[in-house]
């Protein structure tokens, strides 16, 4: 046994790897007092070349790394699980294969614990330069949550009494709130550890990514029908009323115009778009103003209240939850 096992899961990103070991390999902590596993979900020979090359050039100054494949893609939350199951650290710290753990990370993570702590909080900081984009000020919320698996440290004793992370979360999202909920009913603490700091650049999105990312809902469907009552307090304490307003003007203006109702159709078009604008001009607020950015800002606002209308009914019937 060592104090500390970081565990790492990957899927296809080797140059962020790269940059994410190298931070890994310069903590400031004993290298015999702590060992890297690196998860890859997606085997693929760029991968595993990273991680030979970073454990030969950390042979015999640093901590020993190890890659253990797991052909999917089964999503981050089975990664963490196959790399917490075969570590030797009595504690186990996640971080994200996209984030760069400063110097002192593990130091000062391994500090906060003491009796009864079931896990510690580091900090996450996201720099962002200039005026953002939706996706950016989106994404730049992270630094408030208030439990994330990129910059977390648990017990492995604990992680066997809950059973890990629930493999039914499939993409990155949802599962580190989840176990948090399942912590959060247990006696115990989870301390905030602020000097533990991991940087977590934002990464360029595609045109459009706030289309894709409602697919996260069904995340959400899960985390709802697990924890209902914290999904209300910590996650939205209500539903998106306006999304289901939009879709009902869709359908009742396009059964207007097929059943010859000029009228009806009129009113069910003004009621969709003053919502739609009314989103577009919320996304607007304080981002960038470039004319590509106001056009995705257009265009995603009149789609994104179906996409997640869709998901939102899709992960209701897959959980067999009433998620409104």
């Amino acid at each position: 046994m060592i104090p500390v096992t970081v565990v790492v899961p990957t899927c296809a990103r080797p140059q962020l790897l790269d940059r994410c070991l190298a931070a890994l390999g310069a903590q400031h902590f004993p290298p015999s007092r702590y060992e890297i596993i690196v998860v890859d979900d997606r085997p693929c020979v760029a991968t595993r070349e990273v991680v030979a090359n970073w454990s030969a050039r950390l042979r015999t100054v640093g901590p020993r790394i190890h890659y253990i494949a797991n052909p999917g893609p089964h999503g981050p939350a089975a990664a963490r699980n196959c790399g917490w199951k075969a570590a030797r650290g009595s504690i186990i710290a996640f971080t994200d294969d996209d984030a760069i753990p400063q110097p002192d990370w593990l130091l000062a993570g391994m500090r906060a614990f003491d009796d009864n702590v079931l896990a510690v909080r580091g900090r996450i900081v996201m720099p962002l330069e200039g005026t953002p984009t939706d996706y950016q000020r989106d994404a730049k919320g992270r630094e408030t949550a208030e439990f994330a698996t990129a910059n977390c440290f648990c017990p492995r004793y604990v992680l066997e009494e809950v059973g890990g992370f629930d493999e039914r979360f499939r993409h990155a999202w949802g599962e580190d709130a989840d176990l948090y909920f399942r912590l959060l009913a247990r006696d115990g603490r989870i301390v905030h550890a602020p000097a533990a700091v991991v940087v977590h650049p934002i990464r360029a999105a595609s045109w459009g990514i706030s289309v894709q990312q409602q697919k996260k809902i069904l995340s959400d469907a899960l985390l709802y029908k697990k924890h209902p009552a914290l999904y209300r307090q910590k996650i939205r304490g209500q539903s998106r009323w306006d999304y289901y307003l939009i879709v009902l003007s869709m359908l009742v203006g396009g059964g207007a115009l097929l059943a010859g109702s000029a009228g009806v159709a009129a009113i069910a078009g003004l009621t969709w778009l003053s919502l739609s604008a009314r989103i577009c001009l919320a996304r607007l607020k304080d981002t960038v103003r470039t004319p590509s950015h106001i056009a995705e800002m257009v265009v995603t606002s009149a789609l994104i209240p179906p996409a997640a209308v869709f998901w939102r009914l899709v992960g209701s019937l897959r959980f067999r939850t009433a998620l409104l």
